[in-house]
């Protein structure tokens, strides 16, 4: 499978899961109401802080299986590696999934502030999330192998099908049945035995076939030649859970559900725009960890720039265009002129904050296909001591928005202080380069067309033609962008010389 294809893919299965997810808020707030929707944002931030217990697992079988296929390891090895996986995980799973859901009397009691659904019906529904999450994390197990194996279209499709289920599924569920959030987490659980279901008989599928007369039983030794790497990741992804979701868990216990559900959805919103990256990275991540192993420095090289010039274009796109465009946005999405006046500015902070980010993710790829992420460590560790006292002031202070401008200069400082170390180390001279031609000249050249754009377009009564504006809008920064980008004009010429040399 190509490279291209798998980053099509990516982009079109991840950026559909995302709008289809962004699209039926309106929805959810609408027969749910915005308390009940407050516990669909506290199930997302769990979700994420379940990952703490993931100790770098999930990523440890992708770069695994991209090396077997590279040829660096061989199958019966492969194969111990995978059932040695396999016992963590769902070891893991259990014990992860049986705490939260002892502790579901206490978050519904004492740390949710839920003033007009039951306490029973809040209880009931934070036991349902720790069986779906425990679920849910356990498929990052079977999807490492899959991405690994670059059978990402395949990934694609099957991760849309269930995003439309989960999404779209339960709206006719709550309709004809009921709005209670027990009903709708009951759904969300049998659509988590289904995903769960076809991905383990898809990664089996994959997985290379091995004599009948050789077992698999479970130990730990497969386990101690990548237990460093995997603890390596498992503290950065620690890090990574507590930076980003440090603010959530924070403002669930300060805020009354209602307004948590309303600040959910504004960090949803500017979470579109990390959307841009992760297709990128989960396409790239296993091709520049094979090209690593086949000892092509060329190739990786160029796969890091081609694909960081690429996530620039889409990212500047996306968060100047949100930055510039929050209220609207939200009004002409929602149809709340409150709602939109009081998300506005969280959304514009952490959607800025969102597309640093983005970029920002890069160098890890770089580190993550070395094999070694030792600076990548120490960089989290000093970030996750910064932030986290950071955004516990801001949010009991500030709420939100205080919350929002932590975000948005921490990113901005690893952005400039940290990333030049990392490819000091890794790729003495590329660091210009990369800063200069790969990411501020597109990022300067879309936040010029943006600001003129944004005196004009953005003005109008009509729902309809605002959205119509806002779309056009993000269309002409990207295009300006891309204009700017070097891989572009290369792509561009190479494809007109070829359309001549056929015409001749």
């Amino acid at each position: 499978m190509s490279l291209q294809k798998n980053i099509l893919a990516n982009y079109a299965s991840q950026s559909y899961v995302t709008v289809i997810g962004i699209v039926i808020l309106p929805l959810y707030i609408k027969y749910m109401g915005a308390e009940a929707y407050g516990l669909v944002g506290f199930f997302a931030m769990l979700q994420m802080w379940f990952n703490l217990l993931d100790m770098g697992l999930t990523p440890t079988i992708a770069r695994e299986t991209a090396r077997f296929r590279g040829g660096a390891m061989d199958i019966l090895s492969y194969r111990h590696l995978v059932r040695a996986l396999e016992g963590v995980f769902l070891t893991v799973a259990l014990l992860g999934g049986g705490a939260m859901f002892l502790v579901a009397g206490y978050i519904a009691r004492d740390w949710l502030k839920a003033t007009k659904l039951p306490i029973s019906e809040v209880q009931t529904a934070v036991q349902l999330m720790a069986a779906i999450v425990a679920m849910r994390w356990l498929c990052g197990l079977y999807r490492g192998a899959i991405s690994g194996s670059e059978r990402l279209v395949w990934l694609g499709w099957y991760n849309s099908f269930i995003a439309t289920l989960r999404f779209v599924g339960v709206l006719p569920v709550l309709i004809l049945v009921g709005v209670t959030p027990t009903i709708f987490f009951s759904f969300q659980f049998i659509i988590a035995v289904l995903e769960l279901t076809g991905l383990i008989l898809f990664a089996y599928h994959l997985l290379p076939d091995i004599p009948e007369s050789k077992r698999l039983p479970w130990s730990w030794a497969p386990l101690k030649p990548v237990l460093k790497f995997s603890l390596t990741i498992a503290f950065t992804s620690s890090v990574w859970v507590m930076v980003t979701q440090t603010d959530k868990l924070v403002l669930s216990k300060l805020l009354p559900l209602a307004k948590y559900g309303y600040f959910t959805l504004a960090v949803l919103v500017a979470s579109g725009v990390m959307v841009i990256s992760g297709p990128v990275s989960g396409a790239i991540m296993p091709r520049m960890a094979k090209l690593e192993a086949e000892d092509n420095h060329d190739g990786l090289i160029r796969v890091y720039r081609q694909a960081t010039q690429l996530v620039a274009v889409i990212a500047s796109a996306a968060s100047i265009t949100v930055a510039f465009c929050a209220e609207p946005l939200l009004w002409a999405w929602t149809g709340d002129k409150i709602l939109a006046h009081q998300a506005a500015p969280i959304l514009i902070l952490y959607a800025i904050g969102n597309g640093i980010l983005a970029v920002s993710a890069f160098p890890y790829y770089l580190q993550y296909a070395k094999g070694d992420l030792r600076l990548h460590l120490i960089g989290n560790s000093v970030l996750v001591v910064l932030l986290i006292p950071a955004i516990i002031g801001a949010a009991s202070r500030y709420g939100g928005v205080g919350t929002g401008y932590v975000w948005l200069i921490m990113n901005l400082l690893y952005f400039i202080a940290w990333i030049p170390l990392i490819h000091h180390k890794f790729e003495p001279g590329l660091n210009l380069k990369w800063y200069i031609q790969d990411v501020l000249v597109i990022f300067g050249v879309a936040a010029i067309v943006g600001y003129c754009l944004s005196s004009i377009v953005l003005h109008s009564d009509s729902r309809w033609r605002l959205s119509c504006a806002v779309m056009g809008f993000g269309f002409f920064v990207m295009m300006a962008g891309a204009c700017a980008s070097s891989v572009v004009w290369l792509k561009a010429k190479i494809w007109f010389e070829q359309r001549h040399i056929t015409r001749e």
